[in-house]
């Protein structure tokens, strides 16, 4: 493939049934924004978010509950669950012996070097990894005031020295993950790591924004730094409904070319010859097709004059008229149909597609 992205290679870890690094694919992760106690209610979302192509997922882990928790929510999911704890390392402990797969903590707020070491026990008695997460609002006062502000630089150090702290105690089944919601420091702190070390990086942009904001910096940022061959797993971190981060993510991937897999939807721009409701009828195509497994590119097309030949480049498309419609396969008219007909006739042509 033409400008294909090289991969920068990294030790595989394994994550329960799932591995990263080496040459395993990127893989998505999001997170729960349910009470983890509420084991019914985060089971159900973590449901919906594996429907749309989660494949890792991080639980907040804030009390005892929460852990306790992992062990009835685990029956009902498919995909590994990660524990994400801040400063008690008895909450670490507590969540891999009730079945995390991996855990996310770090060490700087974790508190003494015995309480790390008790973490670090616990998981290696388990062959649990561990995710050392620093991000830009936490970085050591030392390292601000040594690089002059919170730098990409300062970030690298401190994720090197957790990562060098559980390494002398004997444990290397390690993540990293290093964010900051600067996109461009974001960047360049893992373009320096990516250097520096060959355990699997964790990407993402953290405190994005928003659904529009929050997408285009993530965008940006991932897309820089996957370009480059960087990153095991990604999360894009949005403040709204986790299902709009597989979404995008997924897109993300795609566009990139690094994963394939899931049906890409094309639309034209409104213009005074749309004669249909093309925003509603995107919007349609694209929640409609999200459960379809196939690897193509639909396209909604506004008009029948000019639909068809733009959509020449898409496996199928529709385009809207007055009362009626066109499906269009491959640049050519297939067939017309009433306009009230138009998505379950799209719909019934991919389902058939291979036939």
């Amino acid at each position: 493939m033409e400008n294909q992205i090289t991969r920068k290679r990294t030790r595989e870890i394994r994550i329960a049934n799932r591995a990263i690094g080496a040459n395993h694919p990127i893989l998505i992760q999001s997170m729960t924004n349910t009470r983890t106690e509420d084991v019914k209610g985060t089971i159900a979302q973590i449901q919906k978010l594996t429907a749309a192509g989660c494949e890792i997922i991080r639980c907040a882990v804030p009390t005892i509950e929460a852990a306790e928790a992992i062990a009835e929510i685990k029956k009902g999911i498919t995909i590994p669950l990660v524990a994400d704890i801040h400063f008690d390392y008895r909450l670490a402990i507590a969540a891999m012996e009730h079945g995390a797969d991996k855990i996310r903590i770090n060490p700087g707020n974790i508190g003494a070097k015995e309480r790390i070491q008790a973490v670090v026990d616990a998981a290696r008695e388990r062959e649990i990894p561990i995710r050392v997460g620093v991000n830009s609002g936490s970085l050591e006062k030392e390292l601000v005031e040594k690089y002059g502000g919170v730098t990409a630089q300062g970030l690298v150090e401190s994720a090197l020295d957790k990562v060098r702290i559980i390494e002398d105690m004997g444990y290397d089944k390690l993540v990293i993950s290093i964010k900051s919601s600067d996109v461009l420091m974001c960047v360049r702190a893992h373009e320096l790591i990516a250097d520096e070390t060959d355990y699997p990086l964790h990407v993402g942009i953290t405190e994005s924004g928003t659904i529009i904001s929050g997408n285009i910096k993530s965008a940006m940022g991932l897309g820089m730094i996957l370009g480059q061959g960087i990153g095991d797993t990604i999360r894009v971190s949005l403040t709204g409904d986790p299902l709009e981060e597989i979404k995008s993510a997924k897109l993300i991937l795609r566009t990139l070319g690094v994963r394939k897999g899931g049906i890409e939807v094309v639309s034209c721009p409104t213009c005074g010859r749309t004669q249909i409701d093309l925003i509603g009828l995107a919007n349609q195509v694209e929640d409609m097709v999200a459960d379809i497994p196939l690897d193509l590119k639909v396209a909604v097309m506004g008009c029948v004059v000019n639909g068809p030949g733009e959509a020449k480049e898409a496996d199928i498309g529709i385009a809207g008229g007055i009362g009626e419609g066109l499906i269009i396969k491959h640049g050519e008219i297939y067939k017309k149909v009433k306009e009230e007909e138009l998505l379950s006739a799209l719909r019934y042509e991919l389902l058939h597609w291979s036939e």
